[in-house]
């Protein structure tokens, strides 16, 4: 596992540790990272918390950090409520036997990246990335999709006969 990006997104990190510290049981980590090879970067411990509630910060906002909030649910049904009733949706991952409930998920979960019985461990560059609701900022980044995210595209016509053309509407004479 890498640095996070800057000190203050360690320091942003810290702070949800603390919220969730009061709100649900940490199970380990918690802590920044600044000893030995851990001197140069910001760093911080995977951190693990159980017992939170659906409507808990560190459930229901988009921390990017090494923290995970289990959250307990009776069925998959509950899982994919808890999961849409929250304003961000980038990626999720769900692990299933059973693909009938496995093509639900995939369905019926709001957001732009699933993964089935695999980690959420990024984007596949071949792939368009983003999420939607609160997430990102309206568009599919990577793969072919981004020419559209980062050009403006332009029809150009050119006509090299050296005559007026006629509407295509026009009776051809």
């Amino acid at each position: 596992m890498g640095p996070l990006v800057n000190e203050g997104q360690r320091e942003t990190v810290e702070k949800y540790v603390e919220i969730g510290k009061k709100a649900a049981r940490l199970v380990c980590g918690g802590n920044p990272l600044t000893e030995g090879p851990f001197k140069k970067g910001w760093y911080f411990e995977p951190t693990i918390f159980a017992d939170v509630a659906p409507d808990a910060r560190i459930a229901q906002e988009e921390i990017f950090g090494p923290v995970l909030s289990v959250l307990e649910t009776s069925d998959l049904d509950d899982a994919i409520g808890i999961l849409n009733n929250s304003r961000y949706g980038l990626s999720n991952s769900i692990y299933a036997k059973d693909v009938n409930g496995a093509f639900r998920a995939i369905r019926d979960i709001e957001a732009g990246i699933t993964y089935v019985n695999g980690p959420t461990i990024g984007a596949e560059v071949q792939l368009p990335f983003g999420g939607v609701k609160d997430t990102g900022n309206g568009h599919r980044e990577a793969s072919h999709t981004v020419l559209d995210t980062f050009s403006e595209w332009k029809s150009v016509y050119v006509d090299y006969s050296g005559r007026l053309q006629k509407a295509q509407i026009d009776a051809i004479e």
